[in-house]
C-alpha cells in the first residue's frame, strides 16, 4: 500500500514536470501586435499651417491621445511588435493648435513636407483598362431590355 502511494506520487511529479518542459526545436506562434495610429509620410506631408482641427482629423484620423488638460495638443502614437523577432518599432507625432483651433506646428518622428512640396500639386491618376471590345463585338446590337418583374415594379412604386 505504501509502495503504491509512493509510486503514484512519483508518477504524478514526473507528469507535472513533463508539462513544464519545452524542447528548443518547438517554437510557438506569436502574432504581430500593431497598436495606435498608422501615419505615413504622405499623410503628414499634407499638413499645412492654418488647417482646422477637422481638416487635420480628416488627414490623420482621430488622435490616440486628446488630453483634457492640453486642449491645443493632439498626440498620435504608433507601436508595432514583430511576433517572430520581438523587435519593437514605435513612432510619435504631436500636433499643436493655436487658440483659434488652427494648426500651428507639428512635432515628432515623422517629418513634415518642405515649403516647395506644399505648393506643388501632385497629380495622382491611374488608367484602368476595363476590357476592350473587338470590332465585331462592338458592331453587335445590345439585347432588348427585359421588363421588370412584379416585385421590382412594386418596389419602384414605393421608391425602393
Amino acid at each position: 500500500m505504501r509502495r503504491s502511494r509512493l509510486l503514484l506520487v512519483a508518477a504524478s511529479c514526473a507528469l507535472i514536470t513533463a508539462c513544464s518542459y519545452k524542447p528548443s526545436f518547438i517554437n510557438e506562434y506569436k502574432i504581430d501586435i500593431q497598436q495606435g495610429n498608422v501615419l505615413s509620410q504622405e499623410m503628414v506631408s499634407q499638413l499645412k499651417p492654418g488647417q482646422t482641427r477637422d481638416q487635420v482629423r480628416f488627414l490623420l484620423g482621430t488622435p490616440l491621445v486628446a488630453d483634457i488638460f492640453h486642449h491645443q495638443r493632439w498626440d498620435y502614437v504608433y507601436r508595432y511588435q514583430n511576433g517572430q523577432t520581438g523587435r519593437v518599432e514605435s513612432r510619435k507625432l504631436a500636433v499643436f493648435f493655436d487658440a483659434e483651433g488652427r494648426l500651428e506646428r507639428v512635432d515628432g518622428d515623422v517629418a513634415v513636407a518642405d515649403a516647395g512640396e506644399l505648393n506643388a500639386p501632385v497629380a495622382k491618376g491611374r488608367l484602368v483598362d476595363l476590357g476592350t471590345l473587338s470590332g465585331e463585338a462592338a458592331d453587335k446590337p445590345l439585347p432588348p431590355r427585359e421588363e421588370p418583374s412584379f416585385f421590382r415594379r412594386v418596389m419602384n412604386m414605393f421608391g425602393f
